[in-house]
């Protein structure tokens, strides 16, 4: 047999077993999960997750545990006709006992995250948690140990991985279109405005000893997790400036200038901060040896790609894509029903959140000390 007949008889055998191994693990697979919220007053992007369980199939039931009650209301409304059926508690750990959910949901701020995190997967749940989820590194890390231990996924809710942009310059990277990556040009740019709002400045997501950093954790993490997603690389290197340029009172910044060093040999840069009056600014570019690729999500225009691999299009293709700023965390939730479910993959794994968590933490300590950091 030729080494064509080889693999293409590999192809399908294999082909066949993955198909029959997919079939078995969705005749297991429960057919509706229960679904417990760790919250507090405020909790991040409480709103959007509580409408996308409201809408994703698979769920069985609902309970959300808050401390102040504050968010029962809220819930039972957003959730639609789960709300009706809404379990609410005050104390998390009566709610993991009793309620025994197989998927968690934690939103709360950065500094109150680590705890519920580890009790919900020390109690057999699967977790996803709004990021940061921690201040410091090590926190999350022994998150992921734990999930490990307990055979349970635990993501932050990277949720650019899920817009369709980003999954088609995966696709693209991995199928080779663009050669061997050289370089990645990356901003993503807010407004200033809530900066100056005294009720933002009080908030934990201004304060470094809540939050664990400013601008970067809270929007820029997302660009430094999408582009090891798309990439399929990992972050090894960072430096780089963390500043208040704007001078406000809060103690984070609200500007950050990465530049990156990937473990394949690639280089790149990250322009994260908050300086206009309303809306965004954001783009992602990749150069590589055969081509290039750019996408802006927030402006939704269409993704523009380019290469000169045999066999590929001629000239700069476009890939429309309807603008969404939700899609994603809509998208985010139903992938992690369902790998609760067990009928898919999660769309992150602990370790690839801990990634971008230490890239992160890594440009803090070289703007701190003017040195590059080199990431475990």
């Amino acid at each position: 047999m030729d080494r064509r007949s080889f693999l293409k008889h590999a192809g399908v055998t294999g082909g066949g077993l993955a198909l029959a191994s997919e079939r078995a693990r969705s005749a297991a697979a429960p057919a509706e999960i229960r679904v417990g919220i760790i919250t507090e007053a405020k909790g991040p992007h409480l709103s959007i997750y509580l409408s996308a369980f409201g809408a994703t199939p698979g769920i069985a039931g609902v309970a959300v545990a808050d401390a102040s009650s504050a968010t029962f209301a809220e819930a039972r409304a957003r959730l639609g006709g789960r709300g009706a059926s809404l379990q609410t508690y005050t104390d998390y750990v009566r709610m993991l006992r009793e309620f025994r959910p197989e998927l968690v949901l934690v939103s709360l701020a950065a500094d109150h995250a680590p705890e519920p995190i580890v009790a919900a997967l020390e109690a057999g749940c699967n977790v996803i948690a709004e990021k940061p989820a921690c201040v410091r590194a090590a926190d999350f890390e022994r998150a992921v140990r734990a999930a490990e231990t307990k055979q349970r996924y635990l993501m932050l809710a990277f949720a650019n991985r899920r817009l369709p942009p980003a999954m088609k310059a995966r696709e693209l990277i991995q199928s080779e279109m663009l050669g061997k990556l050289y370089g990645v040009d990356m901003y993503t740019i807010a407004d200033q405005t809530r900066l100056k709002n005294p009720e933002y400045q009080r908030a934990w997501y201004a304060s470094k000893s809540r939050a664990g950093g400013g601008h970067l954790m809270w929007l820029g993490i997302h660009y430094l997790d999408l582009i090891q997603y798309i990439s399929g690389d990992r972050i090894r290197q960072v430096t780089g400036f963390a500043r208040n340029v704007g001078g406000t009172p809060i103690d984070v910044e609200d500007a950050a200038v990465v530049a990156l060093q990937f473990a394949g040999g690639s280089v790149g840069t990250l322009h994260s901060g908050y300086y206009l009056d309303r809306g965004y600014h954001t783009r992602i570019m990749v150069w590589g040896s055969d081509g290039w690729l750019r996408f802006d999500h927030t402006a939704g225009t269409p993704l523009e790609w380019y290469s000169t691999r045999g066999g590929a299009p001629k000239g700069v293709q476009t890939v429309p894509y309807p603008p969404d700023p939700t899609s994603g965390y809509r998208g985010l939730v139903a992938n992690a029903v369902a790998a609760a479910r067990g009928v898919e993959a999660p769309a992150a794994t602990g370790r690839e959140c801990l990634d971008a968590l230490r890239a992160v933490f890594g440009l803090y300590a070289a703007s701190e000390t003017g040195q590059a950091q080199t990431l475990a």
